[in-house]
């Protein structure tokens, strides 16, 4: 009788120990079939991301390379600057790439390997020997063939950011240097080529390091955790992102190897803070910290970047340079312990200072100005978005050596300007673009007298009255009528007075004089007014307008007689856009800045090839750049002239507009053309003409940089004879010349074949000859005056 509730209990027991165990089995199985699919999904967080893109990668921008070749023009001064650009170190010896040696004018280099849109340049020692302006000799310092031509590294000159501000140059496992990967692995994960991405060992082992040195020397994460934790998961300290991070290091190290996770933790790796820019990765703390790129950075240095992956903030060595420096000595004896390196280096290293470089790894140069040029321009092809995430490498046609020069004059002579007409510092602004004749590159640009400032660029977005500037191309629609017109056509300075709307249009000379009968040379060298709107209401207003846009104007111009003097806005960029035509001889090469675009993976995405379209006669503006010739000579622009070393000329034109609000010049060699803008912002008057102001600064820059000479010989079709009216030969298209018409050639309507009877007298009418340069048009009643932002289309009396 006791024992049946004993059986009872028993069986109750049992049936609740099963009912336990079946619902333990089955929280188990959900358990592991969640963990299951929790793992696939980690895993699939994992190769996704790490198979795709893995950064948002800024775009880099480029300036050109500097080419050598033999009797290349390049002075001692500028290709150490261009190599002080470049980082370059000086050394008695340079045994390492990116450095050289000087003694006078020899130079050892040895370049840097770089891969261009082309292929990849590489690494060469050069014995490089200048002589009189000139590259005299280019040889291989190893005793191997000389080269044709190399081109150096490029000079990084901006990055256009992802929009999180992070920036990286993501490295090669294969150019990462065995130095800072041994030196990571002592420090960080001693056990990183043995473990499966988690180190039970490795934490003890750290652990106990730490305990014995009083201090955090090494980190409890292998290299795979932390690569994990910076690259997937966030930095809060919770238990479940520690287990997170634990099984998402196993399943990285299993489906990739080491040298992946090695190179992926290389790029990720966060050293830094530049203002809101933050510096990832040790390709880019190189260069941010030393200047150098990685394959150049030395044992002192390797021991810094590996010491600031602990606390990358509160080791900044530019902050706290005491705390980098005992951080980094740790560094070198854990090199020296697990032999990276011997006691004796590491001890040398010890004695060796931070040697933290100025600049922070920013680009090298600030060119605002140009790089918003380089922007417009790539918004035509490229999303912004991609701009900031592909990792696009620009090359650009900027000179760093030209674009020196002219940052140098621009606040220089302004400053002088002002002081000689007693204005306030800082009134008078200026604006420059210097292209190439033959590509139509633009090889420097300043919007500003503070090239370096990020502000209103005038060069692209100031759009001003031209003045004068636009004589030449009446000059070429008429030339380009050889039946009508000539060099030595006369053409008739002489009053114009007509109605324009319900105004009277009167225009006069800039001295106020009447030529009369004139040689059209010379009414263009002198830039006669008169004698000007005379030729274009012959040619009518239409053959003028068509002719500039042929040349490269794009904004519309008003018919109206205004124009015939310069009533035509643009900006200086599109100046140079017509100059850059009459300069190459009638063909239209559309300015760029940009020369290639490559994908961070090295191929070539967009070519901006050279594109050229024959516009004008070619025979018609050689006939034009011969006066332009005189402008510089004898004209209005003679102070250019006498300033010119022998052997080299040049052309061009002076500008002025009513009551001196905007001074101009534009101009060319045989290989650069550059425009020049000199006003106020306000639109006051300055009392400066184009041959007193723009003219100054245009050859202070222009004259500093090397030019080739305006080409001597011309096209078929072109014949000299005489007539020049001082002993000289002019040049004529075949059939034109007096002889072959009995002494006659061309007549314009009413006139004779002039003998230049201009008198001296002419000069007056010179920006630069007798007129005063305190009060040019004394006496004379000043023009209607114009809103700050629209031009009185009938107010061009005293262009120049």
């Amino acid at each position: 009788m006791a024992r049946r509730p004993r059986r009872t209990t028993v069986r109750k027991r049992r049936g609740i120990g099963g009912f336990v165990f079946r619902w333990a089995l089955l929280v188990a199985l959900v358990v592991g079939f969640a963990a299951t699919l929790y793992g696939i999904h980690l895993d699939r967080v994992v190769r996704g991301k790490f198979e795709g893109q893995r950064w948002a990668l800024p775009a880099r921008v480029f300036a050109r390379p500097l080419e050598l070749y033999a009797e290349r023009p390049l002075l001692p001064e500028q290709l150490e600057a261009e190599l002080d650009r470049l980082s370059y170190q000086r050394s008695a010896v340079p045994d390492v790439p990116g450095s050289y040696s000087r003694e006078g004018e020899r130079f050892l280099v040895r370049t840097r390997p770089f891969r261009f849109w082309d292929g990849q340049e590489p690494g060469r020692f050069l014995d490089i020997r200048l002589s009189e302006g000139r590259l005299a000799e280019l040889a291989d310092a190893d005793g191997g063939l000389p080269p044709a031509l190399v081109r150096l590294d490029p000079m990084l000159i901006a990055s256009i950011y992802p929009t999180h501000n992070e920036d990286r140059v993501l490295v090669r496992r294969k150019d990462i240097p065995d130095l800072l990967v041994r030196t990571l692995i002592a420090v960080e994960d001693r056990s990183f080529y043995h473990h499966l991405g988690v180190d039970p060992r490795g934490i003890a082992r750290a652990a106990f390091s730490n305990l014995r040195a009083g201090s955090v020397v090494e980190g409890a994460s292998t290299l795979t955790q932390q690569l994990v934790k910076n690259f997937y998961l966030t930095a809060d300290r919770t238990f479940e992102r520690k287990l997170k991070e634990a099984v998402m290091a196993l399943l990285l190290e299993r489906r990739y190897s080491k040298d992946e996770i090695l190179e992926a933790y290389a790029n990720e790796i966060y050293l830094g803070q530049d203002g809101s820019r933050a510096i990832h990765g040790f390709g880019l703390a190189g260069t941010f910290f030393f200047n150098k790129p990685l394959q150049e950075l030395g044992i002192p240095e390797t021991a810094l970047l590996i010491g600031l992956v602990q606390a990358p903030s509160h080791l900044d060595p530019r902050r706290y340079p005491d705390v980098a420096l005992k951080r980094r000595n740790l560094v070198l004896d854990l090199m020296a312990r697990d032999r990276v390196i011997s006691s004796a280096d590491a001890q040398a290293a010890k004695e060796a200072p931070l040697g933290l470089a100025e600049g922070g790894g920013r680009p090298v140069g600030e060119y605002p100005d140009f790089i918003s040029l380089v922007r417009r321009q790539l918004q035509r092809d490229y999303r912004e978005e991609d701009l900031r995430s592909e990792g696009l490498n620009i090359f650009t046609t900027l000179d760093p050596l030209v674009q020196a020069e002219v940052e140098k004059s621009l606040p220089v002579r302004l400053a002088a300007l002002e002081q000689s007409r007693r204005m306030s510092s800082g009134s008078l602004e200026a604006a420059a673009v210097i292209t190439s004749v033959a590509q139509g590159e633009v090889l420097a640009l300043a919007g500003g007298r503070e090239p370096g400032y990020a502000g209103f660029n005038r060069a692209l977005d100031s759009v001003r009255s031209i003045g004068s500037l636009v004589k030449p191309a009446i000059y070429l629609a008429a030339l380009s009528k050889p039946e009508r017109y000539s060099l030595t056509t006369s053409l008739q300075d002489s009053p114009v007075s007509m109605r324009v709307g319900d105004k009277i249009w009167t225009p006069k000379n800039y001295d106020h004089r009447v030529y009369g009968a004139v040689p059209l040379h010379r009414a263009l060298s002198s830039s006669l007014n008169l004698a000007t709107v005379n030729l274009g209401l012959a040619l009518g207003l239409t053959e003028v307008t068509e002719t500039l846009y042929r040349l490269g104007a794009q904004r519309r111009i008003t018919k109206v007689p205004a124009i015939l003097l310069g009533s035509v806005s643009m900006s200086p960029l599109e100046v140079a856009q017509v100059y850059q035509t009459i300069a190459a001889g009638g063909y239209r090469a559309p300015l760029r800045a940009i020369r290639e675009v490559v994908g961070a993976n090295g191929r070539p995405l967009n070519r901006y090839p050279l594109s050229v379209e024959a516009v004008v006669d070619p025979r018609a503006v050689y006939l034009t750049t011969w006066a332009m010739r005189r402008v510089v000579t004898q004209g209005t622009a003679k102070w250019l002239g006498a300033k010119l070393p022998n052997g080299l000329t040049m052309a061009g034109k002076t500008g002025t507009t009513d009551d001196m609000r905007d001074s101009w010049f534009a101009g060319f060699s045989g290989d650069k053309v550059a425009v020049v803008w000199v006003g106020r912002d306000d639109y006051q008057p300055m009392g400066l003409a184009g041959g007193t102001g723009a003219l100054r600064v245009w050859s202070d820059f222009m004259l500093a940089i090397p030019n080739e000479p305006l080409p001597v010989a011309a096209p078929d079709g072109v014949l000299l004879a005489g007539g020049g009216g001082d002993g000289s030969s002019v040049p004529y298209i075949e059939g034109t010349a007096p002889s072959a018409r009995g002494g006659g050639g061309p007549r314009s309507a009413g006139g004779q074949e002039s003998q230049d009877p201009v008198q001296a007298g002419s000069q007056a009418a010179s920006e630069s000859g007798s007129v005063s340069d305190t009060n040019p048009v004394a006496g004379t009643k000043p023009p209607p005056k114009a809103s700050s932002h629209r031009k009185n289309l009938f107010m061009s009396d005293f262009y120049n």
